[in-house]
């Protein structure tokens, strides 16, 4: 058995994948094909680094919501790869747009104008309501570049001392894995070993207007901005409580504080409205798009802010060079398009609702594994109970639907996220929840045989930044 195999079986099965798919590598009596499954994930395995543990499925081939591995066999894809792909894989209209502009023009960098950015930026500002935005690539650059206007309005505007600026985030919080970033984090895989961390941040809980208003009044003088998820994703698509946005609103108004959402994950129509802060019919002082602006095809990222905000930042002091090019201008503008007439916000809003009542049935059948069923439109999550599911984790529940044809990912252990494409359709949720009730009753009991005796995973995490157990 070749080394790589061995170490990627090894890898799979320490984290109680299920036996049968370790077997793959075993069985053959010849080389695999350059392009099989199991050659490819030995390939990924043997030369890239390893800062992701990916469900052992290939993806060939992509059209709206189904994948194809390259053995042809066909899933029905649950993840959309974080709500990058809400139009569907490879919609027709994008990847039109793709084709044409790539023809084109690519790339001019911000060294000089393109036909394709002004109009861009015209169409993102008038559809969202702000004067002005400013492009980046990814949802991690799109935060760093908030950050950094927040700083500069902070000292500019608000006068706050030099080098003394603050930025206050939630616990359990996700905004991407730079540096600025995991120094507001409560996750500790994502901090240990990575210090120094960044000073300036200040962390108050999810939901929790009081502490907010509490440390505004305390430090507000100092504080340029609050960076939030108006549902935290990575956490688990936990949903703040009734009226928590608008009394942020007021407080970041109040103090003279801008208020600014990370719409990346939760934006574009994954909520059930175009923009999860419209729940409370809030306007952020900052709104930051990604992953679905680019519809899946190239990354595309953007800050918008009014021009009281933006216009701190000038030539030379912010940049990308591939931020705003044509080919992504051209793109995103299509992945508009979409969104608009397919009517994905509303398909969002009334599928999100066919799942829920779905999932709530398979939890009334399951109510000792269940622990709860939450989301907004088609952003969801099946939070698991430890105990009851040990030592099964959450990515053993994601490897038997994997099995069953539908492809999930977990978080924190306890915790499975349901956010397929918002093309998705009646037949293809309800084929995912069935696939989700026969594992829980025929999967899990013979899961939870083969597993016993092994050391459950840990389900919760003390945070390294306040002490508190996380995801409990």
């Amino acid at each position: 058995m070749a080394a790589a195999t061995r170490r990627l079986i090894q890898r799979v099965s320490t984290t109680g994948a299920r036996r049968s798919y370790g077997s793959l590598a075993e069985s053959n009596s010849k080389a695999p094909s350059s392009s099989s499954s199991q050659r490819l994930m030995e390939l990924e395995s043997e030369f890239s680094a390893h800062n992701y543990h990916p469900v052992p499925v290939v993806f060939s081939r992509g059209n709206g919501s189904t994948i194809w591995d390259p053995e042809g066999k066909k899933y029905i894809d649950f993840l959309a790869a974080y709500s990058a792909v809400n139009q569907g894989h490879c919609h027709p209209k994008i990847i039109k747009a793709l084709q044409e502009q790539v023809q084109k023009l690519t790339l001019s960098s911000r060294a000089f104008y393109n036909d394709k950015f002004p109009v861009f930026a015209e169409r993102l500002t008038n559809m969202f309501g702000y004067e002005m935005v400013l492009p980046m690539n990814t949802g991690a650059e799109g935060v760093e570049t908030a950050l950094k206007v927040a700083r500069k309005w902070g000292h500019e505007k608000k006068h706050i001392p030099k080098d003394e600026a603050l930025i206050v985030s939630c616990c359990g919080c996700f905004h991407g894995r730079t540096l600025a970033v995991i120094s507001m984090s409560c996750d500790n895989d994502a901090t240990r070993g990575f210090g120094p961390l960044l000073p300036g941040n200040l962390k108050v809980d999810f939901g929790d207007a009081d502490s907010l208003e509490k440390i505004f009044k305390e430090k507000g003088d100092k504080i340029a901005g609050f960076l939030f998820e108006p549902i935290q994703g990575e956490a688990g698509v936990v949903i703040p409580p009734a009226g928590y946005l608008k009394a942020v609103r007021e407080l970041c108004t109040k103090h003279n504080v801008l208020m600014i959402a990370d719409e990346v994950q939760s934006g574009l129509a994954r909520s059930g409205k175009m923009l999860a802060c419209d729940w409370e019919e809030i306007r952020p002082d900052m709104v930051i798009l990604g992953k679905a602006l680019g519809g899946g095809v190239i990354p595309v990222s953007a800050v918008l802010a009014d021009k009281d905000v933006m216009l701190h930042i000038k030539p030379g002091q912010h940049g990308s060079t591939f931020g705003g090019n044509p080919l992504a201008s051209a793109v995103a503008m299509a992945s508009l398009d979409v969104i608009e007439e397919e009517k994905l916000v509303e398909r969002s809003a009334s599928l999100g609702e066919e799942l829920r009542i779905q999932l709530n049935k398979i939890k009334k059948q399951f109510p000792d594994h269940i622990k709860e069923v939450r989301g907004r439109g088609l952003f969801n999550a099946v939070e698991f109970d430890s105990k009851s599911l040990s030592p099964v984790s959450a990515y053993d529940i994601c490897l038997s639907l994997k099995e069953r044809g539908v492809l999930a990912k977990p978080t924190h252990n306890t915790i499975v996220r349901l956010t397929p494409p918002l093309s998705i359709s009646s037949d293809e949720l309800r084929e995912g929840s069935k696939a989700l009730r026969d594992v829980l009753e025929v999967d899990l009991p013979k899961l939870q045989k083969i597993n016993a005796g092994k050391t459950p995973v840990s389900h919760l995490t003390e945070c390294d930044r306040c002490g508190r157990s996380l995801y409990a």
